[in-house]
């Protein structure tokens, strides 16, 4: 009888272990999950967000043939506009000024494509859903009254001198608002040469390259001055 209650006892504990292990084995399995309640969402960040909007031309990107004749390159991206960071000028001609959007500029500008006249591939614009074109880009080309001034012009970051190290991914050198979408820039055969991304198919560029944008300068000690009157 006692050898008898000895077996019993382990072979229910190990019954116990089998029904035990199983069951944290098919726990392990399933996705973890945390209820958030409706105060405590958090909205979607659109920095983040915008990276995939172009996610669907990645592979495309990858496979295109790269023409070295008609390339641009970044002198050319940046003398197109008036300082460093500014929205690029129109260099060319416009039909009507109040033609915008998708009945003009989206034409040409959402995809891209090579334009002869200017004997380069037209820049794709990184925020299509932004139809008011004439807003913030304004013709090069114009015979009104302003004249060219002196102002100087910020000098424009170098590619491959913005790297935290030597073997470590580029950091972002710009403000990445409007200029969410990274393969609009940096991928396809508009691309400047010296920007192209060589892996397009991972697109999500925000896991590696991370934002330094804010230049600031040392202005000293703020005094404030108040104006006493007696």
């Amino acid at each position: 009888m006692k050898r008898a209650g000895i077996l019993s006892l382990f072979t229910l504990l190990f019954l116990s272990f089998i029904v035990v292990w199983n069951r944290s084995y098919e726990s392990g399995l399933e996705d973890a999950y945390i209820p958030l309640d409706a105060s405590d969402a958090v909205p979607s960040i659109p920095s983040e967000e915008g990276v995939f909007k172009r996610a669907e031309f990645a592979l495309e990107y990858d496979k295109m043939p790269y023409d070295e004749n008609h390339q641009r390159s970044l002198d050319t991206y940046y003398e197109n506009r008036a300082y460093y960071g500014a929205p690029p000028y129109i260099p060319h001609e416009v039909t009507e000024e109040r033609n915008m959007g998708g009945n003009s500029c989206l034409k040409c500008h959402e995809n891209g494509g090579y334009a002869a006249k200017f004997k380069m591939y037209t820049p794709v614009t990184p925020h299509p859903e932004m139809i008011n074109c004439r807003q913030c880009h304004v013709s090069q080309l114009t015979a009104s009254a302003f004249k060219g001034t002196n102002f100087p012009k910020n000098k424009a970051p170098k590619a491959g001198e913005n790297n935290a190290l030597v073997s470590s991914p580029p950091i972002i050198p710009h403000q990445i608002q409007m200029r969410e979408n990274c393969l609009s820039c940096h991928a396809g055969p508009a691309a400047p040469k010296e920007i192209r991304v060589t892996h397009p198919e991972r697109v999500n560029c925000r896991q590696c390259h991370v934002l330094n944008n804010k230049k600031t300068a040392d202005i000293g000690n703020f005094k404030k001055y108040l104006n006493e009157t007696k």
